[in-house]
């Protein structure tokens, strides 16, 4: 399995789109962070959801700008963190232009460097598949946390590469995951890379 660092880092550009059509993209991204506790910690992005702000009643942006998610609302390409459950972070891409909500949530990823640490952090991981198979495990074993929340995607400690492996041609694409009815579970706005191991669970009746 690769581990060397080898690849673009994504400039500002390619966030500044509609969340619903930067997600399909970043399938197949590497997302790095260089923790400087750990070292180097590196996973190859392989399941997204888009939130859409105003128009999408499962968005934080729905009601409006607050204390909690006034990253989601600030320039395209940083990370939007959050706490959730009363017990995990979950992390988002900020996207779309500055001042309208969109955003990308990270929903597993395939772990490629690093992954003693991501085990070491999630111990209760039978296997390398189930480090990242989830957005409360991705974050757990990349060590993403609150203070990471605005954290600069082109310059900072995270970033996100392109090696050059591409987004899938035809990405699995399933509604989303845990909103209740009502509240924007209707929309097919999950996509994933089929066949990829690493993928979490999809909706009851989707996988």
């Amino acid at each position: 399995m690769a581990t060397r660092l080898v690849g673009k880092v994504l400039d500002r550009a390619f966030y500044a789109l509609d969340a619903r059509k930067l997600a399909p993209l970043l399938l197949n991204k590497v997302l790095v962070h260089h923790d400087p506790d750990a070292g180097r910690l590196m996973a190859r992005i392989v399941e997204v959801e888009a939130y859409a702000g105003a128009e999408d009643p499962g968005s934080h942006g729905y009601r409006g700008l607050t204390k909690r998610n006034a990253t989601m609302f600030g320039p395209p390409g940083h990370l939007y963190v959050y706490f959730t459950y009363g017990m995990h972070w979950c992390v988002n891409v900020v996207a779309g232009t500055d001042g309208v909500c969109s955003a990308v949530l990270l929903r597993a990823a395939a772990p490629m460097a690093g992954v003693e640490t991501m085990h070491a952090r999630r111990p209760v991981a039978r296997k390398e598949s189930d480090l990242c198979s989830g957005p409360a495990r991705l974050t757990q074993a990349m060590g993403i946390l609150d203070e990471h929340d605005g954290t600069d995607l082109v310059r900072g400690v995270v970033r996100v590469l392109d090696d050059g492996v591409p987004p899938p041609k035809r990405p699995g694409v399933t509604a989303r995951v845990g909103l209740r009815p009502g509240r924007g579970d209707e929309q097919r706005w999950r996509f994933y890379v089929p066949g990829d191991p690493n993928v979490s669970r999809g909706p009851k009746g989707d996988r």
